[in-house]
């Protein structure tokens, strides 16, 4: 290729490169259990985390409010305030939420929908007693209409 500009010439050769693409020789193709995954933590977990996440940053003053964690998160002022409402259980109860252990699924009984009644609760003796209910009732993954 030749440039010329103002009197001054320029050859250049241009050439392709082709990059060599390094590949681990391929093993042998005998069957070999996959090692074992360690699971997810519940969902639960990871939103009682986020809320008690999202609460120190307020107290923090690192964002103004629930309409901020809104805006950063892309999701709606209601959903924040769902996800905010887990602050209001008794600190134990948030406290064995957290420290659920990861399962395969990532999957535990209790779900966000099944603690919101108990996180509107006043009193911290009444949610860890419906707490205790639900842990132990859970199997079954149904709260009646009345209890919560």
């Amino acid at each position: 290729m030749t440039i010329q500009s103002h009197g001054l010439e320029v050859r250049v050769r241009l050439q392709p490169t082709v990059r060599e693409i390094s590949r681990r020789p391929k093993k042998s193709t005998q069957a070999v259990a996959p090692a074992p995954k360690h699971g997810r933590f519940p969902r639960i977990t990871q939103v009682v985390a986020l809320a008690l996440h999202f609460q120190e940053m307020i107290d923090s003053r690192e964002i103004r409010g629930h309409t901020d964690l809104a805006r950063l998160g892309c999701v709606s002022r209601e959903r924040i305030s769902q996800i905010m409402m887990l602050t209001w259980l008794a600190p134990d109860i948030q406290a064995e939420i957290v420290r659920l252990p990861q399962s395969p699924g990532g999957r535990f009984h209790v779900g966000e929908a099944m603690l919101r009644p108990i996180a509107r609760l006043p009193l911290w003796d009444d949610q860890r007693e419906r707490w205790r209910g639900v842990l132990g009732g859970a199997s079954s993954g149904i709260i009646k209409k009345g209890q919560a």
